[in-house]
C-alpha cells in the first residue's frame, strides 16, 4: 500500500469536516467529489452557490451531498463578526470592517475552523502561501510553545534501507527563510510530533549541517548546535542530535565513521535543514534525481489543522492533503 493509499485508509476511519475557501476552482471541486465517494472528509466549499452549481453541472457530477457556504450570505455571519470584533478588541475593530474582513474566503474558512463549524481548513490553490498563513495565524492562532508556523514534506524515497523504510521527514522547505536557532529547535520539535501524528513514527530527529560534531567552526555550524541544545532541553525525551552532515544523519556505516555514540546518527527519520535555501534545494533534487516522491507542504505549529495547496496543484495533490488534513484532525479531537 503507498502512502497515499494509506493516508486516504485512516482518513477514513474517522472522516473530518474540511473547509475549501476556493470552492469555485474545478480541482476543488472534483476534489471534493472524490472525497464524498472515496468517504474521506465531509468537504464544505466557499463560494458563490449558483457559479459552484454552473461548473458541478459542467462537470457532469453529483454533489447533493455536500455542503456549501457563500460568504455573502452566510447565516453565522453576524455570529462570526461579533466573534471577530471580540477577538480583536485591542485593535478596536467595527462591525463594518469585521465583515469585510470575513468576506474574504480564506479569513472565513480559518474561522469556521477556530469556532469549530470545521475541522480542518484545505486551501492555496488560488491564493498565496503568504496570506494562507496570515489567515491561519489572524484566525487559528499558533500552539502555545511555538512562536512561527512552519512546514515539513514527507520524501518516499526507492531505497527501503534507509530513514523510516524509504521515508523521511524534510523540514522546513516552504515556509521560514533563515530561522533564528530557537525557531530552528521549534521546527525540530514541531517536525517530530508531526511524524508521531501523521506517520505514526518513533522520531529520530537530525539536525543538519556542513559539519559534523564541530568537525568545522563557522557562526552557521554555531546556530545549528545552539538549535540541538533548545531541542534538548525542551524535549529530553526526545530522539535529537546535531550538528550532523546528510551522510551522517541517515547511512550507518558514515556515521559509525564520524559519531562516536548517538541514537539518531545513521538512522534519522526526520532533517531539520538549517534554513529554507538547503531545505527546499535538498527536497526538489531528492524529488527528481532520486526519483522519489514528496508530500507537501504540510503545515504545522497551528492550534488547529490548516494545510496549503501549491496553486499548480492537481485533483490527486488535493485529495492527499485533505487526507492529511483529516488525519491532523482526527489526533486534535483526541
Amino acid at each position: 500500500m503507498n502512502l497515499f493509499q494509506r493516508f486516504k485508509k485512516k482518513a477514513r476511519e474517522n472522516p473530518q469536516r474540511i473547509v475549501l475557501p476556493e470552492g469555485e476552482d474545478q480541482r476543488i471541486i472534483r476534489a471534493a467529489y472524490m472525497a464524498i465517494q472515496e468517504k474521506i472528509a465531509f468537504p464544505i466549499l466557499l463560494g458563490d452557490h449558483h457559479k459552484i452549481e454552473k461548473k458541478i453541472y459542467k462537470l457532469g457530477l453529483d454533489l447533493t451531498d455536500l455542503d456549501m457556504v457563500n460568504p455573502v450570505d452566510f447565516p453565522k455571519m453576524p455570529e462570526y463578526i461579533s466573534f471577530y470584533c471580540r477577538m480583536r478588541k485591542d485593535h478596536f475593530v467595527s462591525k463594518k470592517v469585521a465583515h469585510m474582513v470575513l468576506k474574504k474566503s480564506l479569513n472565513l474558512g480559518a474561522l469556521m475552523v477556530r469556532l469549530e463549524d470545521a475541522d480542518g481548513m484545505v486551501a492555496g490553490a488560488d491564493n498565496l502561501t503568504a496570506s494562507v498563513l496570515k489567515s491561519g495565524i489572524l484566525m487559528i492562532g499558533l500552539k502555545e510553545d511555538v512562536s512561527i508556523p512552519s512546514s515539513f514534506f514527507i520524501m518516499a524515497t526507492p531505497d527501503d534501507s534507509l530513514g523510516e523504510k524509504g521515508f523521511f521527514i524534510f523540514a522546513d522547505g516552504a515556509v521560514n527563510p533563515d530561522p533564528t536557532p530557537s525557531q530552528l529547535a521549534e521546527i525540530a520539535i514541531s517536525s517530530a510530533r508531526s511524524a508521531k501524528i501523521v506517520l505514526g513514527w518513533e522520531p529520530r530527529v537530525a539536525l543538519l549541517s556542513f559539519s559534523t560534531k564541530k568537525s568545522a567552526s563557522h557562526p552557521l555550524v554555531d546556530k545549528v548546535r545552539r538549535a540541538t541544545q533548545i531541542v534538548q532541553e525542551k524535549a529530553p525525551h526526545l530522539l535529537v542530535d546535531g550538528d550532523l552532515q546528510a551522510d551522517a544523519a541517515i547511512i550507518p556505516e558514515v556515521a559509525r565513521k564520524k559519531v562516536k555514540e548517538s541514537k539518531v546518527a545513521g538512522r534519522a527519520n526526520v532533517l531539520i535543514f538549517p534554513d529554507l535555501n538547503a531545505a527546499n534545494i535538498a527536497y526538489k533534487l531528492v524529488q527528481y534525481i532520486a526519483h522519489s516522491r514528496a508530500y507537501g507542504p504540510i503545515l504545522q505549529g497551528f492550534n488547529r489543522p490548516i494545510n496549503d495547496l501549491s496553486r499548480g496543484a492537481t485533483i490527486k495533490d488535493i485529495l492527499t492533503i485533505i487526507s492529511l488534513t483529516v488525519i491532523q484532525a482526527q489526533e486534535a479531537r483526541g
